[in-house]
């Protein structure tokens, strides 16, 4: 990937956020349709997604006809991608060629606590920095969060540019305690240029590989990645025990 950045301001720009959306999750078959409180979850991040930005600029990237089904009850908006995508990144990039936006926002599609406010700054950042390689992370307060192999750690560079990231439990001390640390919130922001860029590879780079992060196929191929940090709060689905989690989360709201 060899793209450049363009510094100015650029208020006018062209913009969605979609959520990927795939019904054969290799941990959670069938998660987001999954229901949560009595929705399915793709509909309580739908729902998030539109307070941010307005449900007109809002769609779900799927190739699965029931998840397809299940968004039209809700009324939201879909994009058929094929099914052989390799990430949710390759998704993302196959629905953009029927909406040439000038950037993407990828809101993953199990979060749904998702802060409208956290994609709003990730848009403002963008906005602010065209042409950049946007993601979210929060602090890791906990010992369970930060030894938890399901979430990605983020280390980063004193002006938040991203210096790796790891499902193993960094930084750690050389006496293996945990001081501090951040994990990403999964909301992105790519131009449609690196989106084309990616999608063009034709296999996952070795370290997206073996992390299954899909954000280290830009660090591995010298793009800069900027962090920005948001609120704490998010939770994601990643396992079926997940959803208790989020059920005793959004009784208490």
């Amino acid at each position: 990937m060899n793209i450049s950045n363009n510094s100015a301001q650029q208020p006018d720009l062209k913009y969605a956020v979609i959520i990927p959306a795939r019904y054969k999750s290799s941990r959670f078959p069938g998660k987001p349709l999954v229901e949560i409180c009595g929705k399915p979850m793709i509909q309580h991040v739908w729902q998030l997604c539109c307070e941010a930005v307005g449900a007109d600029k809002v769609y779900i990237a799927t190739d699965d006809n029931k998840i397809a089904v299940a968004v039209k009850d809700f009324g939201g908006q879909t994009i058929i991608t094929s099914d052989t995508c390799l990430t949710g990144t390759d998704r993302l990039a196959e629905a953009n060629q029927q909406l040439d936006c000038d950037f993407i926002i990828n809101v993953q599609g199990d979060e749904p606590l998702i802060n409208p406010n956290d994609i709003r700054s990730v848009i403002d950042e963008y906005i602010r920095n065209p042409g950049q390689v946007i993601n979210a992370m929060c602090k890791i307060n906990s010992q369970e969060e930060f030894e938890s192999l399901n979430i990605p750690k983020v280390v980063c560079d004193k002006k938040g540019s991203l210096l790796y990231m790891s499902r193993s439990g960094v930084p750690l001390s050389k006496d293996g305690q945990f001081h501090f640390a951040y994990k990403q919130v999964c909301i992105y922001a790519f131009s449609k240029e690196h989106l084309e860029s990616f999608y063009a590879a034709t296999e996952k780079t070795p370290l997206e590989q073996v992390e299954d992060i899909e954000i280290l196929r830009f660090l591995e191929e010298g793009v800069k990645v900027k962090m920005v940090e948001v609120e704490q709060g998010s939770l994601a689905v990643d396992i079926p025990s997940d959803v208790d989690k989020i059920v005793k989360k959004m009784l208490l709201l």
